[in-house]
């Protein structure tokens, strides 16, 4: 086996910016709404702080409940019509939302969009164009998007919203999903095979041993705790920043502009360092840390401007660095061959911590207003803190999937035991049907020259 530093091909480029594109746009659409849902829903017929709060979080609830059965009904079905009816459902619970005039409406709507669930479809298919050797840049991309996308469209909304109303954003939101169908069939290339990859996509058998590992509960309650903490408070903090001056109106996102433009600048040498110095567990509690105090500072500094701009800073930055964090910890941290399940046990736990964060927040938001978000806020927040510092120290691992001649079952025991007597190689899984090895390796110590007599390439 040569282990060559070859490109991608125009195919792969093609498959990792298209699949990219259909990402970033679906979650624009989503996060456009997140600093100005609350003004929307207060005035539907019908409506009051819990059914608003409920119309915010039921989007999550949708989504974790066809995550994983749209992962794997793209198996039988073909990736590419999956997404289509995806983002077709998605488009119709845009509309929907859009042409809302009660809250039942709105809730209707909202849980329409959350059914077209084909995030992990998404990466399936990726996994069909790319070569395992391109599938970390491919990944990383698609990341770097969803990450830009939630500081940028939490600038356009506020923007857009003062010329089209949330009226216009939904059924923007629509159309962009139009787009994502557009790139899918005309920029999307076609995959000759959609085969099943045990890093991408979930395997029922090993639902039990992702959901009894322990450090995996972690990193799935840190999930479900920080998406509920950010959609709780953003049914309070809204309507806080409107009461004061500035902000207003289109104005708003002159707010949110240097607070998200610094708190982006401070969390990526915090990212660096954490990952260059090892030292990703103290900068993982000393994010959790910065989230309290933000919930904090928001009861102290709840009537005034430059508090509560210092208070999101804070807030976005501990935000962002667990969001960028906590992906890449449970690559690190599910056994090889169940990276697909771990993340499908993950993204459920993160749409799940949508859903009552947004329900429990309206409801705290109706009985005690922003300071009771921010003291509930506040005390999950610091039994998650307690969560992650009994959190094992991660180590530097990387998975490989190394394609291998295999003829008999018997053979799995002797070829699993001789990859991990490989210095550097930490636990081996053999997938006999898919006659490919996953190996979790130390990247410190691990030489792949010392795994070529395992792989046929």
């Amino acid at each position: 086996m040569t282990f060559r530093a070859l490109k991608m091909t125009a195919l792969e480029k093609r498959a990792a910016l298209g699949l990219g594109g259909i990402y970033g746009f679906r979650m624009l659409g989503l996060f456009m709404v997140l600093p100005i849902f609350v003004f929307y829903a207060t005035e539907l017929k019908g409506s009051t702080p819990f059914l608003m709060g409920l119309a915010m979080g039921i989007y999550g609830f949708t989504q974790a409940i066809f995550q994983i059965p749209f992962g794997m009904l793209s198996d039988r079905w073909g990736r590419k019509p999956v997404i289509l009816m995806g983002l077709l459902l998605f488009a119709l619970g845009s509309v929907v939302a859009a042409c809302s005039h009660g809250i039942g409406t709105l809730i209707l709507g909202r849980a329409l969009q959350g059914t077209g669930a084909v995030g992990s479809t998404l990466i399936a298919l990726l996994t069909d164009l790319t070569r395992e050797e391109h599938r970390g840049k491919a990944m990383a991309l698609i990341g770097m998007i969803i990450g830009l996308s939630f500081p940028f469209s939490m600038l356009l909304g506020p923007l857009l919203n003062h010329y089209v109303g949330i009226h216009g954003i939904f059924f923007l939101t629509a159309a962009l999903a139009v787009v994502g169908m557009i790139l899918l069939v005309s920029v999307v290339p076609h995959p000759q095979d959609s085969l099943f990859h045990h890093d991408a996509l979930p395997e029922p058998r090993q639902f039990r041993g992702v959901l009894s590992h322990g450090d995996l509960l972690r990193l799935d309650g840190g999930i479900f705790i920080l998406h509920a903490v950010l959609t709780a408070s953003f049914i309070g903090i809204p309507v806080a920043l409107k009461e004061m001056t500035p902000p207003s109106g289109a104005h708003e996102w002159m707010f949110y502009f240097p607070v998200l433009v610094f708190s982006f600048l401070t969390m990526i040498p915090c990212m660096i360092l954490a990952e260059k110095k090892q030292k990703i567990k103290e900068c993982f509690l000393g994010a959790i840390i910065l989230l309290f105090g933000a919930e904090i500072s928001m009861i102290i500094f709840s009537h005034s401007f430059m508090g509560m701009g210092i208070s999101l800073y804070f807030f976005f930055t501990g935000f962002l660095f667990l969001e960028a964090s906590l992906p890449a910890l449970i690559s690190k941290t599910a056994p090889p061959g169940s990276k697909g399940t771990a993340m499908g046990v993950y993204s459920s736990s993160q749409f799940l911590g949508i859903f009552l964060g947004g329900a429990l927040g309206g409801w705290l938001f109706g009985a005690y207003g922003l300071k009771g978000i921010c003291v509930t806020a506040a005390s999950v927040l610091c039994l998650w803190f307690f969560m992650a510092l009994t959190m094992k120290r991660p180590r530097p691992v990387g998975t490989l999937s190394l394609p291998i001649a295999i003829n008999s079952l018997e053979e799995v025991p002797q070829l699993k035991q001789g990859l991990k007597e490989i210095n550097g190689v930490i636990d081996a899984f053999i997938h006999f049907d898919e006659k490919i090895a996953y190996v979790k390796v130390d990247n410190s110590i691990i030489n792949l020259k010392d795994l070529q007599s395992f792989s046929t390439n």
